[in-house]
């Protein structure tokens, strides 16, 4: 049965998510539109660079697919979700000034922007962009997976209703409010995410009786749920090192973290971005992986792990503070589909249609008319995909994200370190990196019980080094940004 009294602040919430697309629809400078658009004109401070980077990180893995590992696996699911608390210290100090700068230089909208301003080569950009659509297919069905699931069971609807009802509203506020309304969403939502995750884990402790009481729960339970390896020994180390590649190491290479890195205004914001930043990422990670495991605690026959979160809401808040508080794993997802959304049309139409017909000239408002449509295209075709969901996103997400940096990881950090890099490397080290990555996850082939991530990093980088040798080593943009 619907809940009214959960649905009044969740309808609240998505009311002020798009008053906030609006004010910058509005806001939208008249010239440089398309810039605008997808990168804001680079003006994010501190704060919001901070927000952003976070709240587009932090996902529906973090707050339904991670809490769901954490009530299966137990404490030990918790103190493996800490590694990513490094992600966007990694993020903006391995790219930080100088991916800004050279974006700058170069006017560089997408990440396939920079990869060109270096290598100078199509190929790598088309390879690029199409590996770029085909893993974010994965990562953001898992994004309205996620939310359907959430107001499926949370408001007491249809799984496919609820599917529509997410997907058509997120897809409006992403087509129309562009980089800017990403951002000011962001800032909101990230707020709501932190305080929503402490308010929740707190509830669920004094709803369990105490710490005490439901560690000794969790006992009777299952043992294992206490222990660093979890039941089974799941957690052993190559699984554990293999997770720390997967969602701290290997984000630098995501390109809609990337992205983020382009648009900040000064080095000021920088510095605080990465302690803001590190502060967001522990506190959300840490209460809701923790609200997951000790939630077990409290309902202990659910066959969906992914549904933990929203039904521990339910249990352990009243009615109006739970649709309140659902508004925290919402702003989650919405940040993070938003933000690949844009990612892909500007893929779509500055890196592969725009390099189709480069004669052919368009103002910036037709192009933003045209990305705004691309938007809605390809979140409608999301929406189909999203029919028929997995019984856990997590892994869903880390497969898409895996993909992402066997291909964009050494072409971007070499590219901006390397001086000799160039582009045979660069372009065999993202085939070498995506086919590995595709073959040993589809046949699931571990190579001493690694994820399929980190050997096919490995034979990136080794076949970059090598075909390195056999490429022309052109003018590099590293040394090109120390003179700006």
């Amino acid at each position: 049965m619907m809940n009214t009294d959960i649905i009044l602040p969740i309808y609240i919430y998505l009311i002020f998510v798009f008053a906030l697309s609006i004010y910058a629809y509005v806001k939208r400078k008249k010239v440089n539109q398309f810039t605008d658009y997808f990168i804001g004109n680079r003006t994010m401070g501190g704060f919001l660079l901070a927000m952003t980077l976070a709240a587009t990180y932090i996902s529906a893995s973090s707050f339904i697919g991670g809490p769901g590992a954490a009530y299966k696996y137990g404490l030990g699911w918790v103190l493996l979700s800490m590694i990513q608390v490094p992600t966007v210290l990694l993020s903006l100090g391995i790219l930080g000034k100088k991916f800004a700068i050279l974006a700058r230089k170069y006017n560089a909208i997408t990440l396939s922007d920079m990869l060109y301003a270096h290598y100078k080569n199509k190929m790598i950009v088309w390879f690029a962009s199409i590996a770029l659509v085909v893993a974010f297919i994965g990562a953001m069905t898992v994004q309205f997976v996620g939310g359907a699931r959430l107001l499926q069971s949370s408001v007491g609807i249809p799984y496919r209703v609820g599917l529509l009802i997410f997907g058509i509203g997120t897809v409006i506020y992403t087509a129309f409010g562009g980089f800017r309304a990403s951002i000011l969403n962001d800032a909101f939502q990230g707020l709501v995410m932190i305080i929503g995750s402490i308010l929740l884990l707190t509830a669920i402790i004094y709803a369990g009786g105490g710490i005490t009481t439901i560690i000794d729960r969790l006992k009777e339970i299952d043992p294992a749920l206490l222990t660093p390896q979890g039941p089974n020994d799941f957690m052993d180390f190559p699984f554990m090192a293999s997770f720390w590649v997967l969602v701290c190491f290997g984000v630098v290479g995501l390109p809609h973290t990337a992205v983020r890195c382009m648009a900040y205004k000064n080095s000021k914001a920088v510095h605080q971005g990465i302690i803001i930043g590190t502060i967001v990422v522990t506190i959300i990670m840490l209460t809701m992986h923790l609200s997951g495991a000790l939630g077990r605690a409290i309902i202990d026959d659910l066959t969906v792990p992914d549904l933990i979160i929203p039904t521990l809401i339910i249990h352990v808040l009243p009615p109006l503070a739970a649709g309140i508080f659902l508004a925290a794993p919402l702003a989650a997802i919405m940040s993070t589909i938003n933000a690949q959304l844009l990612q892909v049309s500007s893929v779509i139409i500055k890196d592969l249609y725009l390099s189709i017909k480069p004669n052919t000239k368009y103002s910036d408002k037709m192009l933003t008319r045209i990305s705004i449509s691309i938007t809605f295209i390809f979140g409608g075709l999301l929406i189909l995909a999203a029919k028929n969901p997995p019984d856990m996103i997590i892994w869903l997400n880390l497969l898409a994200f895996g993909g992402l940096e066997a291909v964009f990881l050494w072409p971007l950090i070499l590219g901006l370190y390397w001086k000799n890099a160039n582009a045979t490397g660069a372009f065999c080290s993202m085939f070498a990196g995506a086919t590995s990555y595709a073959l040993l996850a589809a046949y699931n082939i571990k190579i001493y019980s690694f994820h399929p991530i980190v050997p096919s990093l490995i034979i990136g980088l080794v076949v970059f080094i090598i075909a390195n040798m056999f490429g022309n080593t052109g003018k590099n943009y590293a040394l090109d940004s120390t003179q700006n």
